[in-house]
């Protein structure tokens, strides 16, 4: 298991937590291993109820893929089970949370979006800002975030890269919830009792006729995104993971 991806245990709820810091907490191909094999470890854990998604550090939970290495996003083993990133096509069974602190942008907004709900502190930004260089969504995007905001909100964000701060999101994005300081511990501590888990059978009834439809989508979504490399011109990886 990889050191870019730290895992903790708080009783039956299990931590992700991305660990680039530097960069922001973006994802290469190591990375994206390293997520795929802890949702398999967690899907297969019967200790492990609810999982909770965050990064390291507090100005990113995730600012995409590391454009300075993308065609590791390309050759690692869970490219066609899980999607370049590591999640986009996977399936634990359980609930899952994006605590987001900081950047969520291009990638790291999919992988919230994975996610059942999203819960953000005052500092969360969001944004498809890889669509300001040409670099496209193969992990779920074009699926999710219209199921999530609004086809609306959707196609604003994806074809304009704009970037939303929390406090201009105003309940019509993403966040399910708002909060000062970002406790990971007390955003699990929301479905990580044993009495709300043992509710959710009817839940899942809710979510079934649907739940095949974002995985299956992201193949047709990856088939036609082209070419994950930045075209020429792009600014620097740096200027890009801060946003600029």
């Amino acid at each position: 298991m990889t050191d870019k991806v730290i895992i903790e245990n708080n009783g039956p709820v299990r931590i992700f937590r991305l660990n680039r810091p530097a960069v922001r907490n973006c994802v290469d191909g190591e990375t994206a291993v390293g997520l795929a094999e802890a949702i398999e470890a967690f899907a297969a854990d019967g200790d492990a109820r609810v999982l909770v998604v965050t990064g390291a550090g507090d100005l990113a939970f995730c600012a995409g893929a590391d454009l300075k290495n993308p065609w590791s996003l390309l050759e690692h083993r869970f490219v066609d089970a899980a999607g370049p990133m590591g999640f986009a096509r996977l399936d634990p069974g359980k609930p899952t949370i994006a605590a987001i602190n900081g950047y969520c942008f291009a990638g790291g907004f999919e992988l919230a979006a994975w996610c059942d709900f999203r819960v953000a502190a005052v500092n969360a930004e969001f944004g498809c800002l890889s669509r300001r260089w040409g670099v496209p969504y193969t992990d779920g995007g074009t699926q999710r975030f219209a199921r999530i905001m609004g086809l609306g909100n959707a196609l604003y964000l994806l074809e304009t890269g704009a970037r939303i701060a929390l406090i201009e999101t105003a309940g019509s994005y993403v966040p399910c919830e708002h909060v000062g300081d970002l406790d990971v511990d007390q955003v699990g501590d929301k479905t990580g009792n044993a009495s709300a888990l043992d509710c959710l059978d009817p839940i899942a009834g809710l979510v079934a006729p649907v739940e095949d439809r974002p995985q299956e989508g992201t193949r047709v979504e990856n088939g036609l995104s082209g070419n994950l490399v930045p075209p020429e011109g792009c600014p620097p990886a740096e200027v890009r993971r801060a946003g600029g």
